[in-house]
């Protein structure tokens, strides 16, 4: 059951209160199987056997409590035995007024009105085995250092127009320096705080012209454990790494140049994350090449949401089930010491850069909780004095391994390293209060583990060795680039890796990542995870990529369904993604993530559902008994045989006979919106009459020219006919229509009904061969959530394709009286429609604005198509798709079955 379904009864509930099965009422809202809740009802569920009191295991215990006394009541109830005994979730109590709720868990409380029960859905989400999932908040300071920075970029650009032409490595090496020096002085790297900020303020002019000498001279110092340099920079230390060897071009500065680096100085730097490395890229990196990597800069509560499930939560489950056995700690300890983890698409390291330090994190508790059980031991014997040991860190960085192609990065990725190794060791250092230490930073050395490389063509196991008692976690944010965008380079290393193996060119470019991952997994204690675009698990990807991955003894360990992406980056990249995490199979739990609710499930299918891996290949013809559905006619005019009112008005105004040369155009955005428009209709026959009204003749010479200039020579001939649409698909029939395109918010397909006057246009699918009953069934739940689950989209908007979504949707064979009655509840919904002539489909169907009367008229609609099905009704969206996945399955194999049979019947008779 959905959450809004969940909420739609949960408003019912609140609505309409009765008093005696308001628990049994709240369970079914909940999705509880009818026969539970009875049973429940019945007394047989009911572990508590005090009159008034409802406990049921696992779940939830309630009563009727007493006003201004319930929260005190709820409180003494969470911690008696007799009901703890039974493990319940929550504690509700209400007086049919308001409601006060404790989940025995997390310990929240809730106490609200009645009334605003529908707002705590997500409070309660438990009930139904999912779990609320949330993730930290971005740091605002990354987002002011990496703004400052992005300005400072484009002001050196501007002051120095001809010094990196062509060449913007030096310049991008001057950024991560200073970006170090920033974060050093703030953060004790440097011995004296402000010490960068200071020498610059200090000895280099207010106009910004002797900066460029100062810089100069500093990097000079700082890769060198020399003496003889200038007072200016003498205090500074010896870094090494690499970082400061190689000379490179030093811009000229100027005033407002130098201003934002003494305001870069004045931020808080220890606050700052070295994930701001990868932020700094993508706000500076130049936008075309950004473009073509598919590179986009992955936020801090991103990478916990992909983390988190494929190992974080499990290393902090074993740590707090094992808080008080030393032993078992020390094994955990010796655990995290030896994972690697491996990003094969690394860019500036902060996929690596977050797991080191949660995994930090992570070690300073366990290493805590063993410092308090020594001292609790030597208090326990009596050891006065009795100190607990040093704690060094075991997490170590020669544990983090990645490729990145970009050489720039590719060091950035090793310096943030160092730089969260670093952070890290002062709040390790800090949180043991003695108890821990660490050895110092400075001088850097040598990390090693990020490969220089190409990910798509690069052997991994040479980036990352892999042996057979290794635990090794795979995760990272690859390119992403769709069939259509991926350049000669791209399309040679997708033939590189899927040679042999049919349509990998209309693969989306990160499924080289998930293929070799899986490759680099198979038969290892390996997992990966990826953050990808939302398309590789839509429509016509699926039945091309998946059966390659699942045929290798590989399943998804969890997943989360799309979601927006944000980040701190300037230019958000703004994309629909989804994360996969893949594993070896296993009997282990599984999850899906979605819209913040986390779910237990059985299996999870490339669709990102709760089905089986069952996988919907597209059809050239309908699975069940419909007529053939076609796309609409194409002008491929440049715009020029299509018209608005008015432009259709100046044609008929030159010459009223013209008229009969217009018709009524309709596409997906005019059936929407109400638009009104039209275009020129004119057969072979009726040219030369056509023509004689001038601006129909300067539209035609319009679209010839428009034809002529195309690159495809299929276009090119297309210019000999320029009076007619390039594709015409026009039946002179009555037709339905279907939007290609359609927003993903909507409980309901708006699907159009159009006289024979009507041309639909190529951004529309259409039937002209209908009876009315299939209107009814277009525009069914069952279909819509259908064409959800197989269909492709464009970003969350689903796409209606006629191979996918109409010829794979599986339906009943229907008998004459059954049609019938549909048609009336169509004639319903087309009634409920007329009644508001002023607003448009996209309003009617819009989940906020819907009229009641239309959504009833759906509705009984709905019941009337789903009693086809089956008699029992359906309780939910999740349950309506297992059903559909389920006939289609059976239909097809039928299906292939009879295609044999046919076949082998025309053999014999050949014979």
């Amino acid at each position: 059951m959905t959450t809004k379904e969940i909420e739609q009864n949960l408003l019912q509930l609140s609505q309409n209160i009765n008093p005696e099965d308001f628990i049994f009422d709240f369970l079914l809202a909940f999705g509880f199987p009818k026969a539970s809740v009875s049973r429940f009802k019945s007394g047989d569920y009911n572990q508590s056997k005090i009159k008034g009191e409802f406990l049921y295991k696992g779940k939830i215990f309630f009563k009727v409590g007493k006003t201004d006394q319930m929260l005190i009541e709820s409180e003494i109830l969470a911690k008696d035995e007799r009901i703890l005994k039974q493990k319940p979730r929550f504690i509700l109590l209400t007086d049919f007024k308001s409601i006060v709720a404790k989940d025995l868990k997390t310990k929240a409380s809730k106490d609200f009105p009645i009334a605003e029960l529908p707002n705590f859905k997500d409070f309660f989400i438990p009930l139904t085995g999912a779990e609320i999932y949330k993730s930290t908040n971005d740091n605002k300071v990354d987002r002011e250092a990496s703004y400052a920075l992005a300005r400072f970029y484009d002001i050196i650009i501007q002051d120095n127009p001809d010094l990196y032409k062509g060449d913007s490595h030096s310049l991008n090496i001057l950024l991560s320096r200073l970006l170090f020096c920033f974060f050093a002085e703030d953060t004790g790297i440097f011995e004296k705080e402000g010490l960068f900020t200071d020498a610059i303020g200090n000895n280099t002019d207010e106009n910004g012209k002797d900066l460029d000498v100062f810089f100069k001279d500093l990097f000079a110092k700082l890769n060198s454990r020399k003496t003889d340099f200038p007072n200016s920079v003498k205090s500074f230390p010896y870094v090494n790494g690499g970082l400061f060897k190689d000379q490179i071009k030093i811009p000229k500065f100027s005033k407002k140049s130098r201003d934002i680096l003494i305001d870069c100085g004045n931020l808080n730097w220890d606050e700052i994350n070295p994930d701001i490395f990868g932020s700094m890229i993508q706000a500076v990196a130049d936008p075309d090449e950004r473009t073509s990597l598919g590179m986009h800069y992955t936020s801090v509560p991103n990478i916990l949401k992909l983390i988190k499930p494929l190992f974080l939560d499990e290393l902090y489950e074993e740590f707090e089930n094992n808080r008080d056995q030393p032993k078992k700690l020390e094994k955990l300890l010796a655990r995290l010491s030896a994972i690697k983890f491996f990003d094969p698409a690394c860019g500036s390291g902060n996929f690596l850069i977050i797991t080191y330090k949660e995994l930090r994190l992570l070690e300073i508790k366990i290493i805590q909780q063993l410092i308090d059980l020594d001292i609790e031991e030597g208090e326990r014997k009596r050891k006065i004095g009795k100190q607990a040991k040093i704690h060094f860190p075991r997490i170590v960085l020669s544990q983090f391994y990645g490729i990145e192609i970009k050489d720039f990065a590719h060091e950035m990725a090793i310096l943030s390293l160092w730089l969260a190794e670093h952070q890290m060791n002062k709040v390790f250092e800090e949180q043991l209060e003695g108890f821990g230490q660490t050895k110092p930073i400075l001088p850097l050395k040598e990390s090693g583990q990020i490969s220089l490389g190409n990910a798509a063509t690069m052997n991994w196991e040479k980036a990352c060795p892999k042996n057979a008692n290794d635990e090794i976690y795979i995760i990272g944010n690859p390119p992403y680039l769709g069939a259509r965008l991926q350049d000669e380079k791209q399309k040679s290393e997708m033939e590189f890796n899927f040679k042999g193996i049919a349509s990998f060119n209309n693969l989306d470019y990160i499924s080289i990542w998930l293929f070799k991952a899986c490759k680099y997994l198979e038969n290892y204690n390996i997992k990966s995870a990826f953050v990808s675009t939302n398309s590789i698990c839509q429509g016509e990807q699926v039945s091309l990529f998946w059966p390659i991955i699942l045929n290798k003894n590989v399943e998804i360990d969890f997943a989360y369904t799309s979601f927006k992406w944000s980040n701190n980056a300037k230019g958000n990249a703004g994309v629909s993604v989804v994360i996969i995490g893949l594993r070896n199979l296993s009997s282990s739990l599984k999850y899906i993530f979605s819209h913040n609710i986390k779910k237990r499930v059985n299996l999870i299918s490339p669709y990102l559902t709760e089905n089986s891996n069952l996988i919907i290949e597209p059809r050239k013809t309908p699975l069940s008994k419909f007529p053939e559905m076609t796309y609409g006619s194409m002008p491929n005019d440049g715009g020029s045989l299509l018209l608005n009112q008015q432009e259709k008005d100046e044609i008929i105004a030159m010459n009223s006979n013209s008229s009969c040369y217009i018709k009524k155009f309709i596409g997906a955005a005019e059936f929407m919106r109400g638009i009104d428009k039209y275009c020129l209709w004119i057969n072979e026959d009726q040219f030369n009459e056509a023509v004689k009204n001038s601006i129909i003749s300067d539209r035609i010479n319009a679209v010839k020219d428009f034809r002529m200039k195309s690159k495809r020579s299929a276009t090119n001939i297309l210019a000999n006919k320029s009076f007619a649409f390039g594709e015409n698909r026009h039946k002179g029939k009555d037709s339905i229509l279907i939007p290609q395109t359609g927003s993903d918010r909507r409980e309901y397909l708006p699907i159009g009904l159009f006289d024979k006057d009507y041309v639909i246009s190529n951004a529309a699918r259409t039937l002209t061969e209908f009876e009315p009953y299939l209107f009814g069934i277009l525009s069914s739940k069952m279909h819509i959530v259908w064409i959800k689950a197989v269909s492709g989209r464009m970003k969350d908007d689903v796409q209606y394709s006629v191979s996918l979504s109409y010829n794979t949707f599986p339906f009943p064979p229907i008998s004459i009286k059954q049609k019938e009655i549909i048609n009336q509840y169509v004639f319903a919904v087309l009634d409920e429609r007329a009644k508001f002539p002023q607003k448009t489909m996209a309003w009617l169907y819009n989940p906020e604005t819907m009229p009641k009367d239309l959504l009833k008229a759906h509705q009984e609609l709905d019941q009337a198509i789903e009693r086809i099905y089956r008699i029992q009704p359906f309780t939910s969206d999740a349950e309506r798709l297992e059903y559909l996945f389920k006939m289609y399955d059976e239909m097809t194999k039928k299906d292939t079955l009879w295609a044999k049979e046919k076949k082998t019947k025309a053999k014999t008779k050949k014979k």
